[in-house]
């Protein structure tokens, strides 16, 4: 039982003495920061069952507490609302009964899985910031859901058909003569996109050219030959022509290897691959059994649909009259294969642009509507879109601003501020070079993962990269100041059994001592990790995460400059202190691995 739990039961069974009434629930919240107290009992809820004046009813209850809950030391009522105090002890015991504050907050994994899929790119472009969002927000979910102990698969389903491809491959054939990612010493995912430009300016001119002719545009838009070309290499494709499907077995192996660079640059993982080339003509024996159970009906014209007017939507294609598949017959095929791939996965989440709500409130009723009891746990992780200052990306025009460029950016804007600043004089060359990496990124990260996933972003650079406020370079350098006062800590010879583990050694826990304010505020804040990270892992939102470290940074720093650390003559308080610091700084880290975001021992 958590003491939150302990203090309901106590306010329950004070209510039932004092005025022989029974609550159903308390309200409890964390006390304002203009009151004194820690936790705050709201007592207006109560006067469903207890009649009486607010603050007369708070200050009863909150005598019975002082005299019958050990930690509660003393009380303060403001306008019903009863604020109580917590006793330094209270804090003390939290704080030394845990044993590793690396792995606090942290549930053990169940049995049943949860598959969280993310990026899912196109084969025909390398990968781009909006594709980074998507990344960063799927990754630090499936980090957070671990966390709070669910079992999890990391999984993309690679969009690696259809005419976007055959675009590449078309304008590669006409006007590549026969270059390679070796010969051009690009990545392949680059060398495939340039085609893509490529095709997209031919497709223009010939449009032109057309209208020149006297075609209307839309007429043009049908009748330029080379698209004409690219659907027909598409019907090859389809027919399984093998000169066609080994040239999209080249381009798109240059692709992938070029993805692979880039999410190890980035730092994200996958566990399993799905490609389209595969699932797209999955899904077409489950409408079959759809029709038999009624959940869909077949049109005059032979066409399959789900009619979902009685839940506020619209009929919605699921099969062609020609038989063909549609997005929504191969995504539901999709699921279902996943769940017969791994049986263990209770549920999925699906990391893609809000631009696609529509379809998956369709596909995740459908799918209930078909009976699979894992549907229930289907959810779809919206997000908004990433903006530049100047403006929006397109791919086709060749504007979008490419992730590995972004991450080299990000670095030399690093390293540009960190020159400045002038602290890391006695690095090597390599040392500087993994720090530069590791504050760009960690910046890049954070910047995304602070904002809620369904809010558009205005991707500033260079604000992101900012050692002050509430960025990622703020909260590492902090991580690496209290790495430095750890150091000290040891080269100032303090007792051993603090200086080699500070954190797993409870031989000061006896110790009778009253804390500073500051550090009774972050012992607060460090125990609403484990809280943080389920409401994080519910909300599937790395944005809770985030902004906790930034609260738990602000409220460091400020105890920092407030409270001696080595610098107090009490050595019970100087071994706290190094003690606290040192907890504070495996959370952060702890944190940040949750965020994909790595912390420097030095800045």
């Amino acid at each position: 039982m958590t003491f939150q739990q302990t203090l309901e039961t106590q306010i329950k069974t004070a209510v039932e003495k004092l005025y022989g009434a029974k609550l159903e629930s308390v309200e409890l919240q964390p006390t304002r920061k203009d009151f004194e107290g820690d936790i705050t009992a709201v007592v207006f809820p109560m006067l469903r069952v207890v009649k009486g004046n607010p603050a007369q009813i708070g200050e009863a209850i909150g005598n019975y507490l002082v005299e019958n809950v050990e930690e509660v030391e003393k009380f303060n009522v403001v306008q019903g609302f009863l604020n109580i105090v917590l006793s330094d002890a209270y804090y003390l015991n939290f704080f030394n009964s845990v044993e590793d504050f690396s792995s606090f907050g942290k549930v053990p994994q169940g049995s049943e899985a949860m598959m969280v899929e993310y990026s899912s790119p196109n084969t025909n472009k390398p990968l781009h910031l909006g594709h980074v969002r998507n990344v960063l927000l799927g990754y630090s979910v499936a980090e957070i859901e671990k966390a709070a102990g669910k079992k999890v698969y990391k999984t993309q389903i690679i969009n690696d058909r259809g005419i976007h491809i055959c675009k590449s491959m078309l304008a590669w054939e006409r006007f590549g003569n026969g270059e390679t990612p070796d010969s051009t010493n690009l990545k392949g995912d680059k060398l495939v996109g340039n085609y893509y430009v490529k095709f997209d300016k031919e497709y223009k001119k010939q449009i032109a050219a057309l209208i020149e002719e006297g075609k209307t545009e839309e007429e043009a838009k049908v009748q330029a030959p080379i698209i004409n070309e690219a659907q027909e290499m598409l019907r090859k494709w389809e027919a399984g022509d093998e000169e066609t499907v080994a040239l999209w077995n080249k381009m798109n192996g240059w692709v992938y290897k070029g993805f692979e660079k880039t999410y190890k640059s980035i730092g994200v993982d996958f566990d399993f691959y799905y490609y389209e080339s595969d699932t797209y003509l999955l899904g077409k024996d489950i409408i079959d059994e759809g029709i038999k159970k009624d959940v869909f009906f077949m049109k005059d014209d032979g066409s399959v649909w789900c009619d979902l007017t009685e839940d506020g939507l619209d009929e919605k294609l699921v099969l062609r009259s020609d038989g063909t598949a549609v997005y929504m017959t191969q995504d539901i095929g999709t699921a279902v294969q996943r769940v017969k791939d791994h049986p263990d996965v209770g549920g999925m989440i699906y990391t893609v642009g809000n631009e696609q709500d529509y379809h998956f409130k369709v596909l995740f009723l459908i799918l209930k509507k078909l009976g699979y009891s894992w549907a229930k746990n289907l959810f779809h992780l919206s997000y908004g879109m990433v903006d530049l200052p100047s403006g929006k990306m397109k791919s086709r025009e060749g504007t979008v601003v490419d992730a590995d460029d972004l991450i080299a950016q990000m670095t030399d804007t690093a390293r540009t501020i960190s020159e400045e600043l002038g602290k890391i004089d006695s690095f090597s060359k390599e040392e500087k070079e993994q720090l530069y990496r590791m504050i760009g990124l960690g910046a890049l990260k954070y910047y995304i993962l602070k904002v809620d996933p369904k809010k558009r972003i205005l991707f500033n650079p260079e604000e992101s990269v900012d050692f002050q406020g509430n960025t990622g370079p703020f909260i590492q350098y902090t991580y690496a100041r209290i790495q430095s006062i750890l150091r000290k800590a040891t080269s100032a010879s303090l007792s051993d059994h603090v200086i080699l583990d500070p954190l797993r050694d409870r031989s000061l826990s006896g110790a009778e001592m009253t804390l500073h304010p500051k550090e009774k505020e972050l012992i607060k804040i460090i125990q609403q990790y484990p809280e943080t990270i389920q409401l994080a892992a519910e909300n599937y939102s790395p944005a809770l995460i985030a902004n906790y470290t930034y609260d738990l940074v602000k409220e460091f720093n400020s105890f920092y400059q407030n409270v001696p650390i080595l610098a107090t003559d009490n050595e019970t308080e100087k071994a706290f202190r190094v003690k606290l610091s040192a907890a504070v700084a495996e959370v952060i880290k702890s944190a940040f691995k949750l965020l994909g975001i790595e912390v420097p021992e030095r800045m």
